[in-house]
């Protein structure tokens, strides 16, 4: 006689689970038993669930993991309690899930018909609630072991409990060609796309736009005006455009930062404002500009020390928070910033890059605005046009970057700015995932009065 295929216990849970851990086996046993009952319930578990895992009972996973797979392998699936025991007999998960009598106990289990997609989303917000609770003990027993500084351990933490927070695509997403194309016809009839971003430089603005979702990349040598273009195009967003902007600086402080500001905004001499050397005509100046920038709350400047991407992504939640959810994020430059601790003991300074720049990418794809790295180029660039295999420490950065502009100077041989070209700079659009690549726009460049200005204005 052959050995019983299930336990006669079905509704005991597995006693070495921690019971303290948020949980609730019955919107579990619901969601599982709509999905035994009708297919179409199977897409509306899935499509709120992020994986197996947010389900609390190991059991649980194992089931759901029989019914996804016998549903995406079959173009025509038949799910019942019968053909899923059948797949959990051929696989040795049987026993495991207290047998086929525990299934039928799922279906008999569901309280109301058509109410799979609202049991699913207990069980994620409750799967949710257990990344934090792991989040937040794994944070206390670094607080204990004390082997890291406290501001590593807040960052950590708060990758952490990002991870935790991170949801999944609705259901209902509408993700069709029939979804999508009104609005596509609507942003044709506006002649543009009304979530990208323009330039202050009309002559770029005819080759690149900033679109929700790039990274766009900005690479120069050193003093070549990569921290001056990142400041005024995150000033024209925020006080032309009134739309909120983050400038991440490791290469300044905020008092430099706000120095350059000002002299764009103002026409001061930059040197004479860091220098506190004003005269009356200067005060004027910046006097006539202190209602704009005294009011400036939707631009915010970041100096912290040693950023790294969990500190920027902490930084653009807090401004969401406080109803500034930034429209660009700027950051000052790729190369200085610190990288996420990753535990592997052989990376290079090339590796680090790349997973920096990559990082970068994610964050202006999971906020859905643009963000635009500065980088630094390597010194073999110096005195050429630079080409993008000049950017240091890693050549990772050309794949990551939707749009990648190089910036370059048309010096005298002794490194003056003088000859034909004095008081110029060049705007390489070397790569353009959504326009003409290779165009140079130029512009004149206004060191003393610390911006970049198109050649028509002067």
């Amino acid at each position: 006689m052959s050995e019983p295929l299930w336990d006669t216990d079905l509704a005991e849970p597995d006693e070495s689970y921690d019971r303290s851990a948020p949980h609730n086996l019955e919107a579990e046993k619901a969601a599982l038993g709509s999905m035994l009952f009708d297919l179409k319930n199977i897409d509306l578990v899935d499509g709120v669930l992020a994986s197996p895992d947010d389900f609390y009972e190991q059991r649980h996973q194992i089931i759901y993991r029989a019914i996804t797979g016998l549903y995406c392998r079959d173009r025509k699936p038949k799910i019942d309690p019968i053909t899923v025991s059948a797949e959990l007999l051929a696989s040795g998960d049987i026993n495991k899930v207290g047998g086929a009598a525990y299934l039928h106990h799922l279906m008999q289990f569901v309280p109301v018909m058509g109410n799979a997609d609202g049991y699913a989303e207990i069980v994620r917000e409750h799967a949710q609630l257990r990344a934090v609770l792991t989040a937040t003990r794994t944070a206390s027993q670094r607080v204990l072991a004390a082997a890291n500084t406290a501001a590593e351990i807040l960052d950590a933490a708060m990758a952490d409990l990002q991870a935790a927070a991170k949801g999944v695509q609705p259901a209902d997403e509408k993700l069709s060609v029939a979804d999508r194309w009104m609005g596509f016809v609507e942003e044709l009839e506006a002649g543009h796309d009304p979530r990208a971003l323009d330039t202050p430089w009309p002559d770029l603005n005819d080759i690149v736009e900033l679109k929700p979702g790039q990274l766009i990349t900005v690479g120069a040598g050193t003093g070549q005006g990569k921290s001056l273009l990142g400041m005024n195009l995150a000033a024209h967003v925020a006080l032309t455009r009134g739309k909120p902007a983050l400038v991440a600086s490791l290469e300044m402080g905020g008092s430099e930062l706000m120095a350059r500001l000002t002299a764009a905004e103002a026409g001061v001499d930059v040197d004479r404002l860091i220098r506190r050397k004003l005269d009356d005509s200067d005060w004027q100046k910046v006097v006539r500009v202190g209602p704009k920038l005294g009011n400036a709350e939707n631009f915010v400047l970041d100096d912290s020390p040693n950023l790294t991407i969990g500190k920027i992504r902490t930084r653009m939640r807090w401004m969401a928070g406080t109803g500034r959810a930034p429209a660009i994020v700027v950051a000052d430059y790729l190369q200085l910033m610190t990288p996420e601790p990753s535990g592997k003991k052989d990376r290079t300074r090339a590796n680090e890059v790349a997973d920096i720049s990559r990082n970068l990418k994610l964050l202006a794809m999971e906020f859905e605005i643009p963000v635009v790295a500065l980088a630094q180029f390597n010194r073999g660039a110096v005195g050429r046009q630079p080409i993008v295999s000049d950017f240091k420490d890693s050549s990772s950065i050309e794949q990551d970057s939707n749009v990648i502009v190089l910036m370059h100077r048309p010096l005298a041989e002794d490194g003056s700015d003088t000859g034909p070209r004095a008081g110029e700079i060049d705007l390489i659009v070397a790569k353009n995932r959504n326009g003409a690549s290779g165009r140079i726009v130029s512009l004149s460049f206004q060191g003393h009065f610390a911006r970049l200005r198109s050649m028509a204005r002067g």
